[in-house]
C-alpha cells in the first residue's frame, strides 16, 4: 500500500497545497520587469501599507479579531467554570443548547441579525412601542456602518469553539491546588485568578487563536452587513483583477498575521503548565444555592437567547410573505420554500452543492484513510513531512486558500513553452476555474477537509490492535485484503463520522464558493443565497433565509449523527 499511494499522496499535496501557495507568493514577491524577466522586490507590500484604504482594511480586521476574541474569552472562561464546577437548573440542556450556534453559518446569520437589529428592526420597533425609543432617531446597533455588527456575529458564532476550548483547558486542572491555594487563606476568586486561569493558559491561547484567526479572514459575515473596508473582502473584491499585484500582497500579509499568530499563541502556551494530576472534575463539583443557580441558570439562558437571535431572524424571515416596519411579519406564508425547490438559482445551487461535497467527501475518504494508516502503521523517509502536510489545511483560512487556487489554474503553469502548448490547453481545460470551477471546487473542499477524515481514521487505527491484521495475514491474507476485511470495518463508525463532517462542512463552506464559482450555473448553495440577497426582489430575502433554514437543518443533523458515532472523541476532529 505505501508503494502505491505514496507517491500520489505527495503528488496531490505538490499539486494542490504547495503549488497554489507558491504562485502567490510569487505573484506578491517577483516584479515583472519590462523585459519580461522577473526579479525579486518588496514594491508590493510597500504600496499595500502606503495606501491608507488597505491601512484602514487591516486595521478594522485586526479589531474585528481582538475585540471578537476579548468577549468570547470573557463570556466563555466564567461560563466553562461554572459548568465545570457548579450545578445549577437547566445545566445539562443549556450543555447541549450551547453549541446551535454551529449549526448556522455566520454569513446565513447575518441575515437574521439584520432583520432584528437594523435601526428600524424589530427590536428598535418593539422598543419604541413601548415607548424607550425615538423612531425619529433609532439607536444604530450594528454601529459604525455595521462594524459592531460583524464583532456581534462573530462572537455569537465562535463562543462554542472557544468554550470547548477554555471548558477542556480548565476540566486539565489538578484540584488539589485548587485545595492547597485554599488552605493557604487564598479566597475563591483568588484561587481562579492565580491558580486556575493560569493553569488554563494553553487551552485559552488554543481558542482565542482558532477565534481570531476565524473573525480575521471570514469573509461572509463582512460581505452580508456590506461593511467592505476589511481584507477578507478586498481580497473578494481583487480576486477576479489576475493582473493586480494588491490581491497577491493582501493574501500573503494575511498568511504571515495568521502564521505569527499561531506561532506566538504556541509559544506562549508551551509554558511550564504540567502538574501531577489531573482534574477528578466529578469529585470537584458544588451545588449552587437556589438563588444562585437560578441566576446562574437566567445567565445562560440569557446568552442563550442572544445566540439564537440570528437563527430565530432567519427562520421568521424565511416564513414572511411581508415584514417592513412592523415587530413580526404582518403576513405569514411558506411560498418561500416552494420556491426554492422551483427557482433556477436556487436548484442549481443546491444540485452544485451536493454534487462537490459528495465527490470532495469521496475524496478525502480514500485520501484520508491512505494518510491514516500510513502515519499510523508504516515507516518512511518523510513521514513527519506527511504529517505536516495533512494537517497544515487547519491552519491555512479558506480564503487563503481560495484565492491561491483561483490565481494558481487560471493560466498554465508553462505559458511561454512553445513545447507544451497541449499541456497547457489540457490544463486551462481542466482546472482553469474562470471555464468551469467545478473540479477545483471539489478539490478545494477535499484539501481544506481532510485533516477531518485523517484524525478519524487515525482515531480508530490507534485504537485498533495491529495483532489482528498480523493475524490475517499469518492466514495468508495479501495487505489488501486485511485492510477491506479487517481494517476499515474495524474503524467504519470513525470513518462514517468523519466523512459526515467532511460533506456537511463542505456543503455550507463560504469562502471557496465565493471566489472560485464566477457563474450562476455553478454557484454552490452559499455563493447563491449571497446572490439573493443582492437582488431587489421583495421575495429575495425570504428565498435565502428559506436556504438558509434547509442548510440549518442539514448541518444540524450531520453533526447529530456524527456525534451519535464518535461521541466524546468527536472533539479530536477540531484540536489544533
Amino acid at each position: 500500500m505505501k508503494k502505491i499511494f505514496l507517491p500520489i499522496v505527495f503528488l496531490f499535496f505538490g499539486l494542490f497545497l504547495i503549488y497554489p501557495l507558491t504562485s502567490v507568493l510569487g505573484g506578491a514577491f517577483f516584479v515583472e520587469s519590462p523585459d519580461g524577466s522577473s526579479h525579486f522586490s518588496l514594491q508590493y507590500f510597500r504600496l499595500i501599507f502606503e495606501n491608507p484604504f488597505y491601512r484602514d482594511c487591516f486595521a478594522n480586521s485586526f479589531l474585528i479579531a481582538c475585540w471578537s476574541t476579548a468577549v468570547c474569552l470573557l463570556l466563555t472562561l466564567p461560563m466553562a467554570y461554572l459548568f465545570l464546577r457548579c450545578n445549577f437548573p437547566g445545566k445539562t440542556l443549556y450543555s447541549t443548547l450551547l453549541l446551535m450556534p454551529l449549526i448556522l453559518p455566520p454569513f446565513v446569520g447575518a441575515i437574521g441579525l439584520k432583520q432584528v437589529l437594523a435601526r428600524f428592526g424589530s427590536l428598535n420597533l418593539l422598543l419604541s412601542s413601548l415607548g424607550l425609543v425615538d423612531l425619529q432617531n433609532p439607536p444604530d446597533w450594528f454601529g459604525q456602518g455595521g462594524f459592531v455588527g460583524v464583532i456581534i456575529l462573530e462572537v455569537l458564532h465562535l463562543y462554542p469553539i472557544m468554550f470547548l476550548s477554555v471548558q477542556a483547558a480548565l476540566a486539565n486542572v489538578d484540584p488539589s491546588l485548587r485545595d492547597a491555594a485554599r488552605n493557604l487563606g487564598a479566597d475563591g476568586w483568588r484561587i481562579f485568578r492565580t491558580v486556575t486561569v493560569p493553569l488554563s493558559m494553553p487551552g485559552i491561547f488554543a481558542g482565542g487563536s482558532i477565534v481570531f484567526v476565524s473573525a480575521f479572514t471570514d469573509l461572509g459575515v463582512p460581505l452580508m452587513f456590506d461593511y467592505m473596508t476589511t481584507v477578507p473582502t478586498q481580497i473578494f473584491n481583487l480576486v477576479t483583477q489576475a493582473d493586480n499585484p494588491a490581491g497577491y500582497a493582501l493574501v500573503v500579509v494575511t498568511l504571515f498575521v495568521v502564521s505569527a499568530l499561531f506561532l506566538i499563541g504556541k509559544r506562549l502556551g508551551e509554558g511550564n503548565y504540567a502538574m501531577l494530576a489531573r482534574s477528578a472534575s466529578h469529585q470537584d463539583i458544588s451545588t449552587l444555592s437556589p438563588l444562585s443557580g437560578w441566576l446562574a441558570s437566567g445567565a445562560v439562558a440569557l446568552l442563550l437567547c442572544a445566540s439564537v437571535l440570528p437563527h430565530f431572524g432567519v427562520i421568521i424571515q424565511a416564513f414572511s410573505a411581508k415584514w417592513f416596519m412592523t415587530v413580526m411579519p404582518s403576513e405569514w406564508t411558506n411560498s418561500s420554500f416552494s420556491e426554492v425547490f422551483s427557482l433556477p438559482l436556487t436548484v442549481v445551487s443546491m444540485q452544485n452543492s451536493l454534487q462537490y461535497a459528495a465527490l470532495s467527501a469521496s475524496l478525502d475518504l480514500v485520501l484520508g484513510i491512505a494518510v491514516a494508516y500510513m502515519l499510523a502503521r508504516e515507516n518512511f523517509a518523510g513521514k513527519k513531512m506527511l504529517d505536516v502536510l495533512a494537517m497544515l489545511p487547519l491552519a491555512l483560512p479558506g480564503l487563503v486558500m481560495a484565492f491561491a487556487y483561483y490565481v494558481a489554474f487560471s493560466h498554465s503553469p508553462f505559458p511561454d513553452a512553445p513545447a507544451w502548448k497541449s499541456l497547457n490547453s489540457l490544463w486551462v481545460s481542466v482546472f482553469d476555474p474562470r471555464n468551469n470551477p467545478a473540479l477545483i471546487l471539489v478539490i478545494a473542499y477535499a484539501m481544506h477537509r481532510l485533516p477531518y477524515i485523517v484524525r478519524a481514521a487515525y482515531a480508530g487505527l490507534q485504537q485498533t490492535s495491529v495483532s489482528l491484521e498480523e493475524a490475517s495475514a499469518n492466514m495468508g491474507a495479501t495487505p489488501l485484503q486485511t485492510i477491506l476485511k479487517i481494517t476499515l470495518p474495524l474503524i467504519s463508525a470513525n470513518l462514517i463520522a468523519g466523512t459526515i463532517m467532511t460533506f456537511s462542512f463542505a456543503m455550507l463552506d463560504v469562502s471557496n464558493g465565493m471566489i472560485l464559482a464566477q457563474e450562476w450555473r455553478f454557484f454552490p448553495l452559499t455563493k447563491a443565497i449571497y446572490m439573493l440577497m443582492g437582488r431587489i426582489t421583495p421575495t429575495a430575502p425570504s428565498i435565502a433565509c428559506a436556504l438558509g433554514v434547509l442548510a440549518m437543518i442539514f448541518l444540524a443533523a450531520s453533526l447529530f449523527l456524527a456525534s451519535k458515532l464518535l461521541g466524546q472523541k468527536m472533539g479530536q476532529l477540531f484540536k489544533a
